[in-house]
């Protein structure tokens, strides 16, 4: 493998990590773009199955709920599946390039809602009609683009969760997302061994990066951070799109 790809894929992990740890945004939603813009959207979605899991695992271990969350949130679950085998058989399809627009139209919506996020928190009655749909276009979305962020986070933040629950369920969502979109993948021929081996190895920077993004969670402000990221998120987006348009 080229030293240069190495260099991609390290700092995708490393960078994405590092932001995870400093204000818990997903790992995939911050490992893409990069991974996206230098290697191509389909060559970077297995990349991030590993890492993501690995951090997903763990932050659920430490945010409880488990049980209860899945007895309140098991309809959205069940309905991503389906959504993203449906999501995965259209990005078979289409070009790497079309897909990483996709990707980049998720991020700019993701990135706006989440920065500019207003209004009243809806029901639990309309909650639990809307969590079905609001899973399966998760899925839909996540198997076209690898983003598992839209639109579960935007939904989940209307209910208006304590942090903890909060934290549990999105990373359920995101978990559940990792481990089917593997095995989908692995269908594909996108997940190989040689991608196992290479995201075991990228344990070490995702390691390093979510102790200095925690480190640095501790030191400054991680709202204003946090705006920073997502801005910069935003901005992937953009050339993601651009270079789609350009192409």
């Amino acid at each position: 493998m080229p030293i240069e790809t190495i260099a991609i894929i390290a700092c995708a992990y490393f960078v994405a990590a590092f932001v995870k740890g400093a204000t818990g945004l997903g790992f995939s939603t911050s490992a893409l773009p990069i991974l996206a813009l230098g290697l191509g959207l389909k060559a970077g979605m297995p990349l991030v199955i590993i890492p993501s899991l690995v951090s997903n695992s763990i932050i659920m271990v430490q945010a409880g709920h488990f049980r209860e969350t899945v007895n309140r949130f098991w309809p959205m679950f069940l309905a991503t599946i389906p959504g993203l085998l449906i999501g995965l058989a259209v990005l078979e399809m289409v070009d790497s390039i079309v897909a990483g627009a996709v990707l980049g139209l998720v991020l700019m919506n993701y990135g706006a809602i989440t920065l500019f996020r207003h209004g009243k928190p809806i029901s639990d009655k309309i909650a639990r009609r809307l969590a079905p749909i609001s899973g399966f276009s998760t899925g839909l979305v996540n198997g076209i683009t690898g983003s598992q962020v839209m639109p579960v986070l935007p939904f989940l933040l209307s209910m208006r969760l304590d942090p903890k629950r909060f934290i549990q369920a999105i990373n359920i969502s995101f978990s559940l997302s990792s481990i089917v979109m593997a095995f989908g993948l692995s269908r594909m021929g996108l997940m190989t061994l040689e991608t196992i081996w290479i995201s075991l190895a990228g344990l070490v920077p995702v390691y390093i990066g979510t102790k200095l993004g925690s480190a640095v969670r501790n030191r400054m402000d991680a709202e204003t951070f946090r705006k920073v990221v997502l801005i910069m998120l935003i901005i992937f987006g953009v050339i993601l799109v651009a270079k789609f348009v350009t192409n």
